[in-house]
């Protein structure tokens, strides 16, 4: 069901409110979706707090029960960080709804944002892009290991469970895209989509809300990248077609694990392995520039699969390739180690001892230059072995970059350009009140 939405709640009987760990940020995130700020849709804030943040204490936060759970990825739905009280439930009322019956698998549950920009502007100096689109907050994938989790806490939800089944829509983006472009001044430069949640992730099949955006990147063309491990993409082949032949589009299909039984546990509701290297298949054949993501490469777990990973793209049609390591800021380690223990406590002890030698020490380091590769030995051998896959598969080819001359300003309706513009106060370093970077 889809409503307005306001703060959520818990429907779980037998719940109470305890004191949480003592945050060290004050309380105070958002009581309504329906805000008047800018888009602010990032992981910027979780990276910047570090590795030992509030949320990565493993102090806060309840185990979701597995008849809960099923079909999702978090084992755990910690306290939103900004909360000073949070929810146990009680062993009686679970046994109860156990017992009764009562106790279903979470739903999804979405609700809809109007912000009133939809453009997120960033300035990290090791990313390639400055400017993005995320259409939803939260994702169905269900990802364990999504670095965007923390994001959902300033929704006043979450990063565990409620990341995966509490999500907002934006269907008003392309409209509010339209608006942007049109404004006086407007710089072309390609918009990233896909860098916090998936923009194919399920719930894209009723609110088709990329579809209207790539429709207006058609009309106005505009340059275009697209980052998803979802095979839905290929229902918008047409028009992503017709983009590639003007240079206006890039794809970059996240490619985690070629073995289905690890990909349904960390990705549960992702797409699978052998379906996301079929959508590259059928990008490429359609000439769509596509390039494989092997990421998050995680040791001891799936970074045995690098070559594995970049040769099936690449027989698949993959034209480029890349990698990023594993990143854990703040409550994304716990729910993460969380996962893995139940699969196995001898695997998770040992990715955590390869991943803090990777990390100086620490289990998250979130240094710009450092936090997408990490350092070390092993991290040196890592790149050593990507870079001498991608040379032996052809997938470090230049590919000419995307045009930036074919961009024409939209025409917008008589009466929204008669609307005078609807600024937001700037802050001292230039960005808008509570604008985030992105990363």
């Amino acid at each position: 069901m889809t409503q307005e939405t306001g703060k959520a709640t818990d429907s779980l009987k037998g719940g109470r409110a305890v004191p949480a760990a003592m945050p060290r940020m004050a309380a105070g995130a958002p009581s309504e979706i329906l805000m008047d700020r800018a888009s602010g849709d990032s992981a910027a804030a979780a990276d910047d707090a570090g590795a030992d943040g509030p949320g990565a204490t493993g102090t806060i936060g309840t185990r979701v029960v597995a008849e809960r759970r099923r079909g999702r990825g978090a084992v755990l739905n910690p306290a939103n960080r900004y909360d000073r009280l949070h929810r146990e439930e009680e062993g009686d009322a679970i046994d109860a709804a156990l017992r009764d019956g009562e106790l279903t698998p979470a739903a999804t549950d979405v609700r809809v944002e109007r912000p009133r920009r939809i453009i997120t502007r960033n300035q990290s100096p090791d990313i390639s892009f400055d400017r993005s689109i995320n259409p939803y907050r939260g994702c169905e994938h269900g990802c364990v290991y999504c670095y965007a989790r923390p994001s959902h806490a300033y929704l006043g939800l979450s990063p565990g469970l409620d990341f995966e089944t509490k999500l907002v829509a934006r269907p008003s983006a392309p409209d509010l895209l339209r608006r942007e472009l049109a404004r006086p001044g407007y710089r072309v430069a390609p918009i990233a989509l896909g860098t916090n949640t998936d923009p194919y992730q399920p719930i894209e099949d009723d609110w088709r809300i990329m579809r209207g955006l790539l429709e207006v990147m058609e009309e106005t063309g505009h340059p275009l990248t697209i980052v998803t491990k979802s095979a839905r993409i290929t229902r918008d082949i047409d028009i992503l077609a017709r983009l590639a032949r003007r240079r206006l589009v890039k794809v970059a299909i996240s490619v985690t694990t070629l073995d289905h039984r690890l990909a349904r546990l960390m990705e549960p509701r992702a797409s699978t392995p052998k379906r996301r290297l079929a959508a590259i298949r059928a990008l490429a054949e359609a000439g769509v520039p596509t390039a494989v993501m092997a990421a998050p490469m995680i040791p001891a777990l799936n970074d045995h699969e690098m070559e594995a990973i970049l040769t099936a793209a690449a027989e698949a049609g993959a034209s480029a390739a890349g990698w990023v390591l594993l990143r854990m800021p703040l409550e994304v380690r716990d729910l993460f180690y969380a996962a893995v223990e139940e699969w196995s406590s001898a695997r998770a002890r040992r990715v955590r001892r390869i991943l803090r030698e990777m990390r100086g020490g620490r289990d998250y380091d979130s240094t710009f230059g450092t936090r997408m590769r990490g350092r070390g030995p092993h991290a040196a051998l890592l790149a050593q072995r990507f870079r001498a896959a991608v040379r032996r598969l052809g997938l470090d080819r230049p590919d000419g970059g995307l045009s930036l001359t074919q961009f024409r300003p939209p025409q917008l309706p008589t009466e929204e350009r008669r609307k005078p513009p609807r600024t937001a106060k700037k802050k001292a370093d230039g960005r808008a009140d509570g604008q985030l970077d992105l990363f």
